[in-house]
């Protein structure tokens, strides 16, 4: 068998796989985005990019979880996942662990996620139907389509009343029937 696996790899292949760098990364990226992530978006943004393994990343989670480093947050009905005061600390003392490439580029790509939430092209319209009216919600990214989903409402007054509520914050809205789809299992 051949040895020399470097020669299979290519660069947009390189990924961390030091599981301690990953949970040093994983709340590092918790610190500078300073804003409330699901474990779903954190799963996104750190694993879309394919610089962490999913696998890993997984296991370094539940690591920092056993540990009590980072713990979940109830809050407006969601699941947050939040740093304790020793892993807030310890995010900007052993961030040279990580290289800074790796930072650099979880962090792009969180900050690319809630951008491409709050300021994606959003469209909301309300149809007219026989029976009723039906509120059309896309959200797209250039020329991809980040979310397009169509509601049935049973008047006009319940169609606008969903409208409203969709575009006061559409970032979360996208990010809620995101989080409903990842965590709907079989029942």
């Amino acid at each position: 068998m051949d040895q020399n696996f470097e020669k299979y790899v290519t660069e947009n292949m390189l990924n961390l796989t030091d599981k301690y760098a990953i949970k040093i990364l994983i709340c590092y990226f918790l610190k500078q985005i300073n804003r409330p992530v699901t474990q779903n978006q954190l799963t996104e943004i750190v694993t879309g990019d394919g610089v962490i393994n999913y696998f890993l990343f997984v296991e370094a989670l539940e690591e920092l979880y056993q540990n009590e480093l980072l713990y979940v947050n109830q809050s407006d009905g969601k699941s947050y996942v939040e740093m304790s005061e020793v892993a807030r600390q310890s995010a900007d003392e052993f961030k040279g662990i990580v290289p800074k490439s790796f930072r650099d580029k979880i962090l792009a790509a969180g900050l690319r996620f809630f951008a491409r939430l709050k300021a994606g092209n959003v469209k909301c319209d309300i149809e007219q139907k026989q029976r009723g009216a039906s509120v059309h919600f896309v959200c797209t990214d250039n020329s991809e389509s980040l979310i397009d989903l169509t509601l049935f409402a049973p008047d006009t007054a319940s169609a606008e009343f969903i409208k409203e509520k969709i575009l006061s914050n559409p970032s979360e809205f996208y990010s809620r029937v995101l989080d409903f789809v990842i965590e709907n299992e079989e029942k």
